[in-house]
Protein backbone atom coordinates (compact mmCIF):
# COMPACT_ATOMS: atom_id res chain seq x y z
CA UNK A 1 0.00 0.00 0.00
CA UNK A 2 1.21 3.73 -0.66
CA UNK A 3 0.38 6.65 1.29
CA UNK A 4 -0.93 10.36 -0.24
CA UNK A 5 -0.14 13.31 2.37
CA UNK A 6 -1.69 16.42 1.85
CA UNK A 7 0.09 18.99 3.81
CA UNK A 8 -2.08 22.22 4.62
CA UNK A 9 -4.70 21.22 1.91
CA UNK A 10 -6.50 24.53 1.01
CA UNK A 11 -9.42 23.22 -1.84
CA UNK A 12 -11.97 20.85 -0.54
CA UNK A 13 -13.20 19.50 -4.19
CA UNK A 14 -9.09 18.70 -4.92
CA UNK A 15 -9.05 16.75 -1.61
CA UNK A 16 -12.16 15.09 -2.37
CA UNK A 17 -11.07 14.13 -5.36
CA UNK A 18 -7.82 12.82 -3.86
CA UNK A 19 -9.73 10.93 -1.28
CA UNK A 20 -11.96 9.33 -4.11
CA UNK A 21 -8.81 8.49 -5.90
CA UNK A 22 -6.78 6.76 -2.68
CA UNK A 23 -10.26 4.47 -1.98
CA UNK A 24 -10.21 3.52 -5.27
CA UNK A 25 -6.51 2.25 -5.16
CA UNK A 26 -6.37 1.40 -1.35
CA UNK A 27 -4.15 4.43 -1.05
CA UNK A 28 -3.67 5.09 2.86
CA UNK A 29 -4.95 9.12 2.93
CA UNK A 30 -3.08 11.60 5.44
CA UNK A 31 -4.30 15.06 6.26
CA UNK A 32 -1.33 16.90 7.91
CA UNK A 33 -1.64 20.21 9.79
CA UNK A 34 -4.85 22.63 9.42
CA UNK A 35 -6.74 22.39 6.30
CA UNK A 36 -8.14 25.73 4.05
CA UNK A 37 -11.65 23.79 5.09
CA UNK A 38 -13.42 22.26 7.69
CA UNK A 39 -13.43 18.03 6.77
CA UNK A 40 -16.92 18.24 6.49
CA UNK A 41 -17.13 20.74 3.84
CA UNK A 42 -20.48 19.92 1.69
CA UNK A 43 -17.98 20.16 -1.32
CA UNK A 44 -15.18 17.88 -0.05
CA UNK A 45 -17.75 15.57 0.88
CA UNK A 46 -19.38 15.88 -2.70
CA UNK A 47 -16.33 15.44 -4.83
CA UNK A 48 -15.42 12.21 -2.87
CA UNK A 49 -19.16 11.05 -3.61
CA UNK A 50 -20.46 7.90 -1.95
CA UNK A 51 -16.72 6.67 -0.96
CA UNK A 52 -15.36 8.24 2.01
CA UNK A 53 -17.00 4.92 3.79
CA UNK A 54 -13.35 3.16 1.97
CA UNK A 55 -10.76 6.03 2.47
CA UNK A 56 -7.97 4.91 4.54
CA UNK A 57 -7.99 8.12 6.63
CA UNK A 58 -5.55 9.28 9.18
CA UNK A 59 -4.63 13.52 10.04
CA UNK A 60 -1.57 14.55 11.67
CA UNK A 61 -0.61 17.79 13.39
CA UNK A 62 2.53 18.02 11.64
CA UNK A 63 5.00 16.49 9.41
CA UNK A 64 6.98 15.15 12.67
CA UNK A 65 3.70 13.83 13.63
CA UNK A 66 3.18 11.61 10.11
CA UNK A 67 7.19 10.68 10.26
CA UNK A 68 6.18 8.65 13.84
CA UNK A 69 3.29 7.22 11.87
CA UNK A 70 4.87 6.28 8.95
CA UNK A 71 7.91 4.74 10.79
CA UNK A 72 9.15 2.31 8.00
CA UNK A 73 7.62 4.84 5.11
CA UNK A 74 10.28 6.57 2.14
CA UNK A 75 8.63 10.15 2.31
CA UNK A 76 8.89 11.37 -1.49
CA UNK A 77 7.79 15.56 -1.42
CA UNK A 78 6.54 16.71 -5.04
CA UNK A 79 7.27 20.36 -6.15
CA UNK A 80 8.36 22.56 -8.69
CA UNK A 81 11.50 23.80 -7.31
CA UNK A 82 13.40 20.35 -8.33
CA UNK A 83 14.86 19.17 -11.61
CA UNK A 84 14.10 15.82 -10.38
CA UNK A 85 11.77 14.32 -12.12
CA UNK A 86 9.12 11.40 -10.45
CA UNK A 87 9.98 9.31 -13.60
CA UNK A 88 13.36 8.66 -12.07
CA UNK A 89 12.19 7.67 -8.90
CA UNK A 90 12.24 4.13 -7.83
CA UNK A 91 8.74 3.55 -5.95
CA UNK A 92 8.73 0.91 -3.04
CA UNK A 93 5.49 -0.46 -1.66
CA UNK A 94 4.64 2.01 1.92
CA UNK A 95 6.06 5.00 0.01
CA UNK A 96 4.34 8.21 0.85
CA UNK A 97 3.90 10.67 -1.54
CA UNK A 98 3.61 13.88 -0.07
CA UNK A 99 1.93 17.31 -1.77
CA UNK A 100 1.76 20.83 -0.30
CA UNK A 101 -0.91 23.17 -0.12
CA UNK A 102 -2.37 23.98 -3.33
CA UNK A 103 -1.15 28.29 -3.83
CA UNK A 104 1.70 28.02 -2.06
CA UNK A 105 3.51 24.34 -2.11
CA UNK A 106 5.62 23.01 0.06
CA UNK A 107 7.85 25.10 2.56
CA UNK A 108 11.53 25.96 1.82
CA UNK A 109 13.04 24.91 4.33
CA UNK A 110 11.44 21.38 3.95
CA UNK A 111 12.25 20.99 0.46
CA UNK A 112 16.30 22.42 1.20
CA UNK A 113 16.18 19.73 4.10
CA UNK A 114 14.64 16.80 1.55
CA UNK A 115 16.63 17.67 -1.79
CA UNK A 116 17.18 14.60 -2.39
CA UNK A 117 13.67 13.32 -2.24
CA UNK A 118 11.91 15.75 -3.83
CA UNK A 119 10.45 14.55 -7.56
CA UNK A 120 8.47 17.22 -10.16
CA UNK A 121 6.11 16.03 -12.77
CA UNK A 122 7.96 17.97 -15.86
CA UNK A 123 6.13 20.42 -18.14
CA UNK A 124 7.16 21.06 -21.53
CA UNK A 125 5.39 24.78 -20.88
CA UNK A 126 7.46 27.12 -19.04
CA UNK A 127 3.89 29.15 -18.81
CA UNK A 128 2.41 27.12 -16.46
CA UNK A 129 3.63 26.81 -13.10
CA UNK A 130 1.93 23.99 -12.02
CA UNK A 131 -0.91 21.17 -12.17
CA UNK A 132 -3.78 20.60 -10.17
CA UNK A 133 -3.36 19.26 -6.83
CA UNK A 134 -5.27 15.95 -7.74
CA UNK A 135 -4.57 15.58 -10.90
CA UNK A 136 -0.76 15.53 -10.21
CA UNK A 137 -1.38 12.99 -7.12
CA UNK A 138 -3.29 10.96 -9.79
CA UNK A 139 0.05 10.93 -12.13
CA UNK A 140 2.52 10.24 -9.91
CA UNK A 141 0.67 7.99 -7.50
CA UNK A 142 0.02 5.51 -10.74
CA UNK A 143 3.91 5.69 -11.97
CA UNK A 144 4.45 4.41 -8.22
CA UNK A 145 1.27 1.41 -8.28
CA UNK A 146 2.94 0.66 -12.17
CA UNK A 147 6.42 -0.01 -10.46
CA UNK A 148 5.03 -1.71 -7.66
CA UNK A 149 3.09 -4.39 -10.11
CA UNK A 150 6.48 -4.82 -11.79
Amino acid sequence: MFHIALFEPEIPPNTGNIARLCAATDTHLHIVGVTGFRMDDRTLKRSGLDYWEFVKLSRHIDLDALRKALPTSRLWFLTTKTEQSYTKAQFLDGDCLVFGPETRGLPEDLLAAEAGNCLTIPMSNPNVRSLNLATSVGIVLFEAIRQSKG
